[in-house]
């Protein structure tokens, strides 16, 4: 028996050594020069050529004081904050409601749910362009729309606050059906004979919805909204296609912005940059999955 165990576990390591070794090269190796890279002072001018040996030193945690003073890290971490909260609550509740609905025995369910799946299969940065351009102040067309209706034209890239809400409307859009997907897969693991029993006992739709709907969801939700976080939290495209950081940096969040430090050739700023984004996900992941009802 102990023989046979060992035997499966060196089958296991021998699937997943591939895994491993792309997750080393792709994942790990970038994770650790970047933790590196943080406590040097190395840019674009000093981290060296084939012609010239690096000339970058160690500074310590001076890097992570200057981007922790920096007001527009304050902002884009704010901004950050709020824009993965909202995109993700309206993420799940339109794909909860479109969950329970599709559920239902309707008559085209099938084309529905092909239908509302188009915004996920299209990829995130051709949907971002192609609402920049429904959205273009001259001659965008939701702009001409409303000018067709006698409403005035909306500056979305300038104005308060519609340079905020444009890239959350573009973000929802694209992020419902893989929520939808999910619940609705989480839906049908609910056994339905619990429904019948609520029914028979006299409970209301709402009733069965509340004590029966949400609870079997439970783990399908919480997996769900932790992913969701993650991936809005590091969203690139969306913003950098729609209002490219601006107007004035105020839509930036910290990765289109550590982006753009590494653009200017920051190379150490940026990588801090990366580890600080690096810790808070990976706190919030830590206590969410701590304070979730799945974990007690």
């Amino acid at each position: 028996r102990s023989r046979d165990l060992r035997t499966r576990t060196w089958v296991a390591w021998a699937f997943m050594a591939p895994a491993l070794v792309a997750m080393a090269v792709i994942v790990f190796y970038p994770l650790v020069q970047a933790f590196i890279w943080t406590v040097t002072d190395i840019d674009r001018s000093n981290q060296g050529t084939i012609f010239k040996p690096p000339s970058w030193e160690f500074i310590g945690l001076e890097n992570y004081v200057t981007v922790l003073q920096d007001p527009l890290f304050i902002h884009a971490l704010w901004w950050t904050i709020i824009w993965t909260v909202v995109n993700v609550f309206f993420h799940y509740i339109f794909g909860l409601l479109l969950a329970v609905v599709l559920n239902q025995k309707l008559r085209g369910r099938t084309g529905f749910r092909l239908l509302l799946l188009v915004p996920w299969a299209i990829p995130i940065y051709i949907s971002a362009i192609g609402w920049s351009f429904i959205f273009n102040g001259e001659f965008g067309l939701l702009n001409n729309v409303m000018a067709v209706f006698g409403v005035d034209r909306v500056a979305w890239y300038s104005e308060f606050p519609w340079y905020y809400v444009m890239p959350i409307i573009v973000n929802v859009w694209a992020g419902v059906p893989f929520m939808m997907v999910a619940i609705l897969g989480g839906l049908q693991g609910i056994p339905q004979d619990q429904y019948e029993a609520a029914k028979v006992d006299g409970a209301s739709r709402w009733q069965s919805f509340w004590n029966i709907t949400m609870p079997g969801l439970r783990s399908v939700s919480t997996m769900v909204i932790l992913l969701g976080c993650i991936w809005t939290f590091n969203l690139f495209a969306v913003i950098f296609f729609t209002t490219n950081g601006g107007p004035a940096g105020k839509t930036e969040i910290l990765v289109t912005y550590a982006c753009r430090v590494f653009n200017r050739g920051d190379y150490a700023l940026a990588a801090t940059y990366g580890v600080i984004i690096f810790s808070i996900l990976i706190v919030f992941s830590l206590f969410y999955r701590r304070l979730s009802p799945e974990a007690h």
